[in-house]
Formats: structure tokens, C-alpha cells, sequence
């Protein structure tokens, strides 16, 4: 489930089914799979109508997931971000349906257990802006964060994980150091 940064204000909204979930057999999805549903799923303008949106903090609604997949719709405010975090062992990929959004991202993969605080090396820093229609997919232990960076357009994007999120790990960066600070599973979104 989305986590707000901290400080930050979420407002949950009921699940809500995504049509046209492709088969995907028992192996589960693709990061191409991922990618497919969520930038089809941006397509559907009812769907993404279908959102409310609050001015202070991001909302949601759970999808129906291609192949067992945890899918998400989530509403952007304007200067709402999610702070840097992984999603642990799931794949996943997300698209903007309207707006923009801007991801940071370490191209480097980082140890998975048994650190507290990391020295990044220069040259591993990512910057994308994602603009409505666009999208990315990524592997498994992807850090990174993701803002609406607008002062006065919200944005809504659609994101899709494999296996669903076992846990999210929240990280805190000042400089080149970036610290583990919380590790989330979900029976703490309940």
C-alpha cells in the first residue's frame, strides 16, 4: 500500500477492479507485463476520473492486478512526493495518466540486508520526468522517489508490483549517505 512521506497526509479510498488484466500464467508477470497494464490502465479515462483527489495528501485505489500483481491508482497534490524507499524483492513499473511526475533513482544495487547507512558513489544518480502517457518499469530493489513537483497541476499514476509488496523500506539521503530508516510490511498499512 502507498506510504506517505513523512509528515504527509493520505486519504484511502475503497479497491476498485482494473479491466483487461492480461493472463499471465503461473509464473507470474513481467517488468514487460507490469508495464503493459499500467500504461493500458493510464488509458482508461474513466478509471482515472474515478479518483478523488485531495489537496493535501495523496489517495489511492487498489487494482486487480495482472497475475497476482498488487496494482495501485494513486492521486499526486501538487509538491507531494514519497520520499526514497525500495520495494524490496518486487519488480514493478508505473505510468502517469495525467501530469507530471519527476523520479530520482540510484543506478547502483545496494546490499539488501545489514546496513544502516551507505556512502553512494558519484555517478548513480538518475533523474526522469515522467509526463502523462509515459512510464517505466524496474527490478526488483529499485531505489528511489517519486514527487509532483507542480505547484498547481495534481498528477495520477498508475503502478503495478510482483510478487505484491512484501515490504517497503524507507531510506532518509543527505548528500552521498544515504540511511536505512524504517522497513514496512504490509500488515503496517492496515
Amino acid at each position: 500500500m502507498p506510504t506517505p512521506a513523512p509528515g504527509q497526509a493520505t486519504t484511502p479510498v475503497p479497491a476498485l477492479r482494473a479491466s483487461e488484466s492480461p493472463d499471465t500464467g503461473s509464473g507470474g508477470p513481467t517488468v514487460a507485463e507490469l508495464l503493459d497494464f499500467v500504461r493500458r490502465t493510464a488509458d482508461d479515462a474513466a478509471l482515472v476520473a474515478s479518483l478523488p483527489l485531495d489537496p493535501e495528501g495523496r489517495t489511492w485505489l487498489r487494482l486487480e492486478g495482472p497475475g497476482g500483481s498488487e496494482a495501485w491508482l494513486i492521486g499526486w497534490p501538487p509538491g507531494t512526493g514519497t520520499g526514497w524507499h525500495d520495494h524490496a524483492e518486487s519488480a514493478g513499473a508505473f505510468t502517469v495518466a495525467t501530469g507530471a511526475l519527476r523520479e530520482h533513482s540510484l543506478a547502483a544495487r545496494l546490499p539488501t540486508d545489514g546496513w544502516k547507512s551507505l556512502e553512494l558513489h558519484e555517478g548513480i544518480d538518475r533523474t526522469r520526468e515522467l509526463r502523462a502517457g509515459e512510464g517505466r518499469g524496474f527490478g526488483r530493489h529499485h531505489v528511489h522517489e517519486v514527487l509532483n513537483e507542480s505547484e498547481r497541476a495534481h498528477a495520477v499514476s498508475v503502478h503495478a508490483y510482483y510478487p505484491p509488496l512484501p515490504q517497503i523500506r524507507r531510506y532518509s539521503r543527505t548528500g552521498a549517505t544515504l540511511r536505512l530508516e524504517q522497513t514496512e510490511r504490509p500488515e503496517d498499512w492496515k
